[in-house]
């Protein structure tokens, strides 16, 4: 556990004193929580203050980057699921611990709070960080813990309009969430999740506005996604979203696939390049997105087993996040 002692930075003038006195309040109280080991009733006592405003106060620094917690897990320590993946698949994997009782909704944001507090660490200055949309994203955009960079860029994997909707507000609400909490300049691919012709896609990549979204996806330093996949406890954006028809489900089925990265779809064996679909979507082509140094795949549900096992057989991940659960179907089922 780190506590910065400076306070982190504000846009603006307005607000600003009264920001930097609460950063001071929330500062003082960490240091006195987690350093002298204080607890929020003496804390509140001699702030001269209440047990719930101190209780916020904490909130404040952990949300806002002054105080970083990390549960040092070394390798030959790891828990024996984390190392069976390790050493099955070839990725670092982050298990997060949860019971059978708990309902899909709350796996998926224990999942996303780890998956946000294990990225924070990982993104430095002078970064390209591709950033796909979906269910999982958008619940990890929540948790983001601020931490101020340089020159660092967010980029979207894969376009987000369809028949129905642009798909703009959906998707830049994420991308805007990890450019707030990284202080990064976004960089949005304002075309379709699919074209209704491989040959407009074609084209389209051919144009110079769009050939500078794939030129910085190409020197990506980092890419962080889901795995999408149909019958998941909780559906994937791009299956319940109004992306895909009756006759695209079709093809997919026929195709054998059995999920997707940001829209682009493969089968369990790992296989992709002659997925009919896969021709008019605008995700990253996956022989390129395994060039990325980093790439990390958080997962949260059993049902996404499949997808997750198709993704790992293509070598897209090099870090993995993933609850309990399906990280036990992962290795034993």
């Amino acid at each position: 556990m780190t506590i910065m002692s400076g306070s982190p930075g504000v846009e603006g003038a307005a607000g600003e004193h009264a920001h930097g006195n609460r950063s001071r309040d929330a500062l003082r109280a960490a240091q006195m929580y987690y350093l002298q080991d204080l607890t929020m009733n003496a804390i509140a006592r001699e702030l001269r203050t209440s047990r719930s405003t101190v209780s916020r106060l904490l909130s404040m620094a952990r949300e806002t980057g002054l105080v970083q917690i990390q549960v040092n897990n070394p390798s030959e320590r790891a828990p024996a699921l984390e190392q069976h993946i390790r050493r099955r698949f070839g990725v670092e994997a982050h298990v997060v611990p949860v019971a059978d009782s708990v309902s899909d909704s709350d796996v998926l944001d224990r999942v996303a709070i780890q998956a946000a507090r294990t990225i924070g660490p990982l993104v430095d200055s002078n970064a390209i960080i591709g950033v796909a949309w979906g269910s999982t994203l958008s619940a990890v955009s929540h948790h983001l813990t601020r931490k101020q960079t340089h020159d660092s860029t967010i980029v979207q994997l894969n376009g987000a309009g369809n028949t129905q909707t642009t798909g703009i507000t959906y998707a830049s609400e994420i991308l805007r969430r990890f450019g707030q909490a990284y202080g990064a300049r976004v960089e949005q691919f304002p075309v379709p999740a699919f074209f209704d012709h491989a040959a407009t896609k074609t084209a389209m990549w051919d144009e110079r506005s769009v050939r500078r979204i794939l030129d910085l996806q190409r020197r990506m330093t980092m890419a962080i996604f889901g795995v999408g996949s149909i019958g998941s406890g909780i559906p994937s954006h791009v299956y319940s979203g109004g992306y895909l028809d009756g006759e695209d489900l079709e093809a997919l089925e026929g195709d054998a696939v059995v999920g997707d990265v940001a829209t682009m779809f493969f089968r369990a064996d790992g296989s992709h390049r002659d997925v009919v679909l896969n021709q008019r979507s605008t995700g990253p082509d996956l022989d390129e997105l395994r060039k990325v140094r980093r790439r990390i795949c958080v997962v949260s549900g059993e049902s996404k087993i499949h997808g997750l096992r198709g993704a790992l057989a293509a070598g897209l991940a090099t870090d993995l996040i993933l609850d309990e659960g399906a990280a036990q179907r992962l290795v034993y089922a």
